[in-house]
């Protein structure tokens, strides 16, 4: 079950954390592995260590190095990947970093820095393997594609310190779901997955003391590694079938988010096409009045 062999995974911000533990599940599965992570010293380290981790039990690997949200550096990284294994069926996009603040404290640069490597570090590097996968199959070849993209509970409730990343991640759901029924035709996959993983972006963003491991060293339920299982899962053939669909992943479990619904439609009383504000407040302050719970004064949000 899982097989790979053969095929050749791009795996983004794959140096640390998740990316590193999706690189090493993939390539135990079989995969061919390029890594990709920014030029800087730290990453660069961190993503040769994982390459060598790699060939030590066999597999392949390889590093490139760039901004995953840099239009040239994506191309680069697309080239090299068919230069070096001659396809790309796995693009995993999982790079990202945080800046946090409150949105009346947040500047434009912190705003965009991440929406730009969240958001668009996936529209590029989607972009490029979706192209040359339609390509493929246009030509006649067999094409066997998955995409697999990084999001974050954020996207569904909100962070009130992270308007940036909580916006970003939804925009990747939105971008995904669309990419999913855009390739199923081609037979190509694509889904989402809401890690709960102790990272360096994590920690970088104030959950460090919520992701704390246990005082006697066992093991953990935030372990990024017990995300990366769900990776290969979804990057192998016995998942062809799954595809636009959003998990939450974490320890020993799996949650398949349902899509949203709408509750029924509250009618104008009077019958007529247009509401007026006496209506409306009526209809609808009875529905919050008995269905939602007052706080922080006189709020309302739904019960728990």
């Amino acid at each position: 079950m899982g097989d790979l062999s053969g095929k050749v995974a791009v795996i983004t911000g794959a140096g640390r954390g998740l990316g590193r533990e999706e690189a090493i599940q993939l390539a135990q599965q079989g995969a061919r592995v390029v890594i990709n992570d920014i030029d800087l010293p730290d990453a660069k380290a961190a993503a040769e260590a994982t390459v060598e981790e790699i060939r030590g039990f066999g597999g392949e690997a390889i590093a490139v190095y760039g901004d995953c949200a840099d239009s040239g550096d994506a191309e680069n990284l697309m080239k090299t990947t068919l230069d070096t294994f001659g396809d790309l069926n796995i693009m995993i996009n999982n790079a990202g970093f945080c800046r946090d603040k409150t949105i009346f404290g947040m500047s434009d640069d912190e705003f965009d820095s991440v929406v730009r490597v969240h958001l668009r570090g996936h529209f590029v590097n989607m972009r490029n393997a979706t192209a040359y996968w339609r390509e493929k199959a246009k030509s006649g070849e067999e094409v066997y594609g998955r995409l697999i993209s990084t999001s974050s509970e954020a996207a569904f409730y909100g962070s009130a310190g992270q308007p940036n990343y909580a916006a970003a991640k939804a925009g990747i759901i939105a971008m995904t779901m669309g990419a999913a029924q855009l390739m199923i035709k081609y037979g190509i996959t694509a889904n989402v997955i809401m890690p709960r993983a102790l990272t360096d972006m994590t920690a970088s963003g104030g959950t460090a003391e919520m992701f704390a491991p246990p005082e006697d060293g066992s093991f953990h339920k935030f372990d990024p590694v017990n995300v990366a299982p769900l990776v290969g899962y979804l990057a192998s053939p016995e998942a062809a079938k799954i595809s636009g669909e959003v998990m939450i992943v974490w320890g020993n479990q799996v949650q398949i988010a349902q899509r949203p619904t709408l509750h029924e439609p509250f009618i104008n009383p009077k019958g007529e096409v247009k509401w007026d504000v006496a209506d409306l407040h009526s209809t609808l302050a009875n529905h919050y009045d008995e269905n939602y719970m007052p706080v922080w004064g006189g709020f309302s949000v739904p019960p728990v």
